[in-house]
C-alpha cells in the first residue's frame, strides 16, 4: 500500500454555535429582570441550533515543561476563507438565566461569601469587563469600591501584579464571568500567579485560602508528575475550603491538579435544550475519535486511590469527580474588551468555576471532593456520549452512575440548597514536614506530622500509614496524639530495598472523621545496586519489518518517502494521506517488578501540510495500556526527528501495550514518523 498525500481545502472543524442575540443592555430593578427574562425566552429557541463558520480556538497554547495551560476554548465566527471574525458587539451562547434553569439554582444564596479564582498572569481589564457583564444581565455591581471584587497578585498585594497575557486574561474573563453568573450575591476574589508554573499557580492557591476564599476554582491544568503528591501537599490540601480544578479539554488523559485527591476535579459536558422534565440533555463532550476535543478523564498514573472512590477499572485515582457545561458548541457568553467584545467560550475552564460557584452558593463551601459521591441524588446522572478511546470503558465513556468524563454527574441546586450539612462540630488538621524524603536503600529517613484543632474542642486522633515497598518500613511514633499534637514517622530501608518512588499516607482518625497527608518517598539504589540496563522492545528500530509489532497497513516503511528513517532502512509511518484516516502502531511490553526504574522513549517527526498555528487538527496519541501518555499534533511539526522519554515505573510488574494512534482528518496531510523505540529498564 503507497500512500498518497492530499492536499484539499480547509474544511476544518466548525463547531454549532449559540445564536447571537441582540437585545439593549439594563441594570437594576424590574428594567434588569425584563432584560434577563427576554434574553432567556430568546435563548429557549436557539441553544443547539448549527451555524456555519464556526471553529474553536484555545486561549492559551501548549505548555513548556514545568508549566501549565488555561482550559479555556473559544468558539469563534469565520468568514469564506476561514479568516477569524471580530467579537460580537453583543452576547451570544448561554446566559446566567440559562444557566440557573440548566442546574436548578436557587436565586438567593452566598452573601458575604468569596469565591476564589487562580489564574496567571494579568488581565489588565478585569473589572471593568466585569461590570459590562454584570450590567448586561442585570446582576448587581461587582467593584472594589464596593468590596465585592479584589485582585492582588499571588503573594496578596494589590501590586506590582504580572505581566498582561492576552489568552490568560481571556481565561480570567471567562472564570470571574462565570462566577458572577452562578452566584451574583457572592464576592470574587482574583489571584493572579508571576507565571503559568504549578508552584506560583499553587502558592496563588495558598495565598486564596490565607484571604478567605470560600471556594476555590483553578481553571488550568499539565501532565502528572511522581512530585504530584508532594505538590499537592504543599498547596492543593485545604481542609474546610473547595478547590476545584478543570480536568482538561484534550480528551481522555488525566491532567494535575485535577488528578489531586484533595481536589474536586471537574469534567464537560455538551448542555442543550430539550423537551425533557428537567428542560435539559447533557451528554459527554468529546468524541471517539478525539478530533475536536473533550473532557479529561482516565486513571492517574501517580495519585493513590482514595477511600470514597470505589470504580475498579483504576486502581489509582480516577478523574472526574464531578462535571457542568463545557462544550464550546454549547458554550457560554464572556466579555472581553481586550479581544473585542462578546465571544462564546468552552472548555473544562467554564466547567470548575460554575462547579466551584454552585458549592458556594448552596453553602457547601467546606465540601471534600467525597461530596458527590456521598450525594448522588443532587447530580444528574450523564448516561451517554464518550471523549476518546479507552476500549469502551467508563474511563472515557458515560454510563449510568460514575464515569470518568462526568463523574457522579452535573450539579441540581436545588437539591442541593435542601441538603446543606452545618459544619461539623469538632474538627481537624493533618500535614507532614517535609513532603518530599530522599533515601539511599539501606538507610532511613523521617518527617513530622502535626495536627490541628479546626473547629470545636481538641480530640483523639489515631494516626496509621499506607502499605509500603518491600524492604522498606514505616513506623509512627506516637501511634495517637490530641489534635494540636505532633508526631514523628520513621521510614527505614534496607539494601535490598528496590530503588524508585512511592507514596506514603499518612491517615488520622478521629471521632469527627479522618483525614490524610502524604510524603513523597524516593528510594536511590546502594553500592551496586541498579547498574544493569535492559532494553525490552523487539524490533526496536522496525528494522525486521512488520514482525512484533501490530499495526494498521503500510505503517512499517521501508522507504524514504515523506522522510528517510532516523537510522537504518525502515520506519515507521502514521497517517499522511490527507483524508480521514486512523493508524495504529503497538507492542505489549512485562515490565520487571524489581526494575529500579523503566523508561520508554522513542524519536519522533512531523511534518505537515497544514499551515495554521492556533489548531491541532491531525494528531498522535501515545499511550500505556489506558493511560495517556501524551498527544502530538500538526502543531508540533518539524524538520527533524526529536526524542521523546516517558517514565513507565508506574507499570512495574505489569503487561502493558505501548500504543501510538495517528488520527488524521478530511484534508492537508500530516505525517508522524517514528523510529528507534526503547524500553530501558534498570535493575
Amino acid at each position: 500500500m503507497t500512500k498518497t498525500r492530499f492536499y484539499g481545502s480547509h474544511f476544518k472543524r466548525f463547531h454549532s454555535l449559540v445564536a447571537v442575540v441582540f437585545l439593549a443592555g439594563a441594570c437594576g430593578g424590574d428594567a434588569a429582570n425584563a432584560n434577563k427574562d427576554a434574553i432567556s425566552a430568546a435563548n429557549n429557541q436557539i441553544v443547539g441550533q448549527a451555524f456555519q463558520n464556526h471553529q474553536t480556538v484555545r486561549s492559551c497554547g501548549d505548555a513548556m515543561p514545568g508549566y501549565v495551560r488555561c482550559h479555556a476554548v473559544k468558539n469563534v465566527a469565520t468568514n469564506a476563507a476561514g479568516q477569524i471574525q471580530p467579537a460580537a458587539a453583543a452576547p451570544g451562547g448561554l446566559n446566567p438565566v440559562d444557566l440557573i434553569s440548566a442546574y436548578a439554582l436557587p436565586t438567593t444564596g452566598g452573601t458575604g461569601l468569596t469565591i476564589a479564582i487562580v489564574d496567571a498572569m494579568n488581565a489588565p481589564n478585569a473589572e471593568a469587563d466585569l461590570a459590562t457583564y454584570r450590567s448586561q444581565f442585570g446582576l448587581p455591581a461587582c467593584t472594589t469600591a464596593n468590596g465585592c471584587f479584589r485582585k492582588v497578585n499571588q503573594s496578596g498585594a494589590a501590586s506590582p501584579l504580572p505581566a498582561n497575557d492576552a489568552g490568560w486574561a481571556e481565561e480570567i474573563s471567562l472564570d470571574i464571568d462565570m462566577a458572577s453568573a452562578i452566584c451574583p450575591s457572592c464576592k470574587i476574589l482574583l489571584v493572579e500567579a508571576t507565571s503559568p508554573t504549578t508552584a506560583n499557580l499553587g502558592a496563588a492557591v495558598n495565598t486564596a485560602v490565607a484571604l478567605g476564599a470560600t471556594v476555590v476554582s483553578n481553571s488550568y491544568g499539565g501532565g502528572e508528575s511522581s512530585t504530584d503528591p508532594s505538590t499537592t501537599a504543599s498547596f492543593y490540601n485545604h481542609p474546610g475550603v473547595l478547590i476545584t480544578a478543570s480536568s482538561g479539554d484534550g480528551g481522555f488523559g488525566v491532567e494535575y491538579p485535577a488528578a489531586a485527591t484533595s481536589v474536586l476535579a471537574v469534567g464537560g459536558t455538551h448542555l442543550v435544550r430539550s423537551a425533557t422534565t428537567r428542560g435539559w440533555t447533557e451528554t459527554v463532550w468529546g468524541s471517539a475519535a478525539n478530533t475536536n476535543g473533550g473532557a479529561g478523564s482516565g486513571c492517574s498514573t501517580v495519585e493513590a486511590k482514595p477511600s470514597w472512590q470505589h470504580d475498579t477499572g483504576c486502581a489509582r485515582r480516577t478523574v472526574a469527580d464531578a462535571s457542568a457545561v463545557a462544550d464550546p458548541a454549547t458554550g457560554v457568553s464572556v466579555f472581553d474588551s481586550a479581544s473585542g467584545g462578546w465571544l462564546v467560550f468552552g472548555g473544562t475552564s467554564v466547567a470548575s468555576p460554575v462547579v466551584a460557584s454552585i458549592f458556594a452558593l448552596t453553602g457547601h463551601g467546606a465540601a471534600t471532593p467525597q461530596y458527590p459521591y456521598a450525594n448522588t441524588t443532587q447530580f444528574n446522572d450523564v448516561t451517554s456520549g464518550t471523549n476518546g478511546s479507552c476500549g469502551g470503558s467508563y474511563l472515557c465513556t458515560a454510563v449510568v452512575g460514575y464515569d470518568g468524563p462526568t463523574g457522579i454527574g452535573t450539579p441540581i441546586g436545588s437539591a442541593m440548597a435542601g441538603g446543606v450539612t452545618p459544619p461539623p462540630t469538632n474538627d481537624f488538621s493533618i500535614s507532614a514536614s517535609p513532603t518530599a524524603v530522599s533515601i539511599v536503600a539501606g538507610a532511613s529517613g523521617s518527617a513530622t506530622i502535626t495536627t490541628a484543632t479546626i473547629a470545636g474542642s481538641a480530640q483523639t486522633v489515631t494516626l496509621t500509614h499506607s502499605a509500603t515497598p518491600t524492604g522498606v518500613t514505616a513506623t509512627i511514633s506516637p501511634a495517637s496524639v490530641t489534635s494540636g499534637g505532633s508526631a514523628s514517622v520513621s521510614i527505614a530501608t534496607t539494601t535490598a530495598a528496590v530503588a524508585g518512588s512511592f507514596t506514603l499516607t499518612i491517615t488520622g482518625t478521629a471521632t469527627s472523621g479522618a483525614h490524610s497527608t502524604s510524603i513523597a518517598v524516593t528510594v536511590t539504589g546502594a553500592g551496586g545496586a541498579c547498574t544493569t540496563t535492559t532494553q525490552l522492545l523487539g524490533n526496536p528500530g522496525f528494522e525486521s519489518g512488520a514482525t512484533i509489532w501490530a499495526s494498521t497497513p503500510a505503517v512499517i516503511d521501508a522507504s524514504t518517502s515523506g522522510s528517510a528513517p532516523r537510522t537504518g532502512t525502515v520506519k515507521a509511518w502514521l497517517d499522511g494521506y490527507g483524508t480521514t484516516h486512523t493508524d495504529t502502531l503497538s507492542q505489549s511490553v512485562t515490565i520487571p517488578a524489581g526494575a529500579c526504574t523503566a523508561v520508554f522513549t522513542f524519536w519522533l517527526k512531523i511534518t505537515t501540510a497544514e499551515t495554521t498555528t492556533t489548531t491541532a487538527f491531525d494528531k498522535l496519541t501515545v499511550a500505556a495500556g489506558t493511560t495517556a501518555l501524551a498527544t502530538f499534533s500538526n502543531l508540533n511539526k518539524g524538520t527533524t526527528y526529536v526524542q521523546k522519554s516517558f517514565d513507565l515505573s508506574a507499570f512495574r510488574g505489569t503487561t502493558v501495550s505501548l500504543k501510538f494512534t495517528g488520527v488524521e482528518d478530511s484534508s492537508l496531510q500530516t505525517s508522524f514518523f517514528i523510529d528507534d523505540t526503547a524500553v530501558t529498564v534498570t535493575q
